[in-house]
């Protein structure tokens, strides 16, 4: 059995006017939207003021001669003024919430023609967001004059994944927004390319508080920078981009550098600073490693991100400043809340979107694309292209992506790495020669750091007397382990670093377990390492 048809809308005062029989001379939309032969309406919900009483009952009236079978039902919606989009809304949005909807023997049409273009704004908004079940009715006068010519009409669905063109617009849009955040790198990696995509809907669609967790050197400050350029290019912000590492903010200074003072304020004052919360009004602040805050300072921010005014040093008056906050930490912000280092309030309010950034190691398979960026930037800044020979690249490659990599610094080894190897490049060419000593060099960087951290380090953790019944091979080994599991994000990460090799030939593999039991030999688990780092 086929749904009924409801049609609603609004008397069109000027449009469907008419008292004479001459009103049969012109077209009348909501007289003619029930006059088309392949648009029957069985219900026509008709809204209407006090004033235009009488002009509604002629209308249904005139749609009983045209149209017996449509029965025609009245509403009194009387609006002061018909432009004013908080009082039009509002009224319609309390009509959609009243009326009986019945999806399952009716189907609904509203008709967007007649009306203030507030009005029918408002028609849109309501549908958009399914407070009406419905779809949009356009109707359009016919191109001559013609007695009983209804002219024409469309029905839009709001449904954009219907229209196969949108659609695949909207896709191609979200992907380029995408790449934008990664800076064109077609990284491989999955789990960060489903983290990518989500950052780019938050990005667009929210202005809360955004935390990026990552070590140092895996690209936060980079992808705040890139979220302000997409929400500026969107024209979502118009201040500025204002980065402030909080572990340079020490002492009475950090006070005032973050949200101003006043002249006369403390000894040195001479004159008003408007500092860096204001300074980002507008646009987005980034406060990169924010857990290095005090304790006066994050009761602050959080007072200026929820309530957009503070007071600068030594004001009387409050000052306003409307800036998204985007916050990035390379620390355990929930265990610096359970040891009373950071306030547990501010971390509630910047966990609506938490997003962590994996470190390089983790993320092996995008080290060569990022290889390909470092090269056209190198490019771009020099001014000189360099290219790997293919021997050259595959050596590099090789290296770069085992197990013995550390990436201690990330993206920034990575960066550096290459600027080195153009630097000496000969004609413009990097050959084996120059990646074996490359090569070299980031060995030595990162066994340097290993030496500086191995028997003091296991002497810190077991004490000398425990230390003593560890033979040297076990104390190489286990230094080597924990410096790994430091360099990790998560003891699951740093068992896939160490266990690369046997778990390919493995059907099924818990690298996490088989950490947890090596270092329990020893009396230890993941948190006393890397608490003591």
């Amino acid at each position: 059995m086929a749904k009924r048809r409801v049609a609603i809308g609004f008397v069109g005062s000027t449009m469907d006017a008419g008292k004479l029989d001459s009103r049969w001379q012109r077209w009348r939309p909501t007289v003619a939207l029930c006059q088309h032969d392949d648009l029957l309406i069985d219900r026509l919900e008709l809204i209407h003021d006090t004033h235009s009483a009488a002009l509604a009952k002629r209308i249904a009236g005139d749609i009983q001669a045209v149209s017996p079978d449509t029965v025609t039902r009245f509403t009194l919606m009387n609006l002061r003024n018909a432009w004013d989009f908080q009082e039009v809304y509002a009224a319609m949005l309390d009509f959609a919430r009243a009326y009986d909807f019945d999806t399952e023997d009716e189907e609904y049409l509203v008709n967007i023609t007649t009306g203030t273009h507030v009005i029918q704004i408002c028609w849109f908004l309501l549908t958009e967001a399914h407070y009406l079940p419905a779809r949009l009715l356009q109707l359009t006068p016919p191109k001559r004059w013609e007695a009983g010519n209804p002219g024409g009409h469309d029905i839009i669905d709001l449904d954009l994944s219907r229209y196969d063109r949108i659609a695949t617009r909207f896709e191609a849009e979200r992907e380029e927004a995408a790449s934008f955040l990664k800076s064109g790198i077609a990284t491989r990696n999955a789990a960060f390319n489903r983290m990518i995509d989500q950052i780019e809907q938050v990005a667009i669609r929210s202005k809360a508080p955004l935390l990026l967790i990552g070590p140092t050197g895996a690209g936060k400050s980079q992808l705040a920078r890139r979220i302000y350029d997409l929400k500026k290019a969107r024209h979502q912000v118009e201040g500025p981009f204002v980065e402030v590492n909080c572990a340079t903010l020490r002492g009475d200074g950090a006070m005032s550098a973050l949200f101003g003072h006043v002249k006369g304020a403390f000894t040195g004052a001479l004159q008003d600073r408007a500092g860096l919360l204001r300074s980002a009004d507008g646009g987005i602040l980034f406060l990169d490693e924010i857990g290095e805050l005090g304790p006066d300072e994050q009761a602050m921010i959080l007072r200026a991100v929820e309530e957009k005014r503070f007071p600068p040093v030594g004001a009387d008056r409050e000052v306003k400043s409307d800036f998204q906050l985007i916050a990035g930490t390379n620390r355990d912000l929930s265990g610096d809340v359970a040891r009373g280092k950071f306030r547990e309030d501010l971390l509630a309010r910047l966990n609506l979107w938490t997003f962590t950034l994996p470190g390089l190691r983790d993320r092996r398979e995008d080290i060569e694309p990022n290889l390909d960026f470092e090269l056209r930037r190198h490019a771009e800044r020099e001014g000189v292209k360099i290219t790997f020979n293919r021997e050259a690249r595959d050596r590099y490659l090789a290296f770069a992506t085992a197990p013995e990599a550390a990436w201690t610094a990330n993206f920034r080894d990575l960066g550096a790495s290459i600027t080195r190897m153009a630097t000496f490049a000969p004609s413009g060419r990097i050959n084996e020669d120059v990646v074996v000593e490359e090569i070299a060099r980031l060995r030595r960087v990162w066994s340097r750091g290993g030496e500086n951290t191995g028997e003091a380090m296991l002497a810190d953790l077991l004490g000398p007397d425990r230390l003593a019944g560890i033979d040297l091979f076990d104390r190489a080994q286990l230094a080597a382990v924990i410096g790994i599991c430091r360099a990790s994000g998560s003891l699951s990460a740093a068992g896939r670093t160490l266990f690369a090799a046997s778990r390919a030939q493995k059907t099924s593999a818990n690298d996490a377990d088989r950490l947890r039991k090596y270092l329990a030999r020893f009396g230890l688990d993941w948190q006393a390492v890397t608490d003591a780092s």
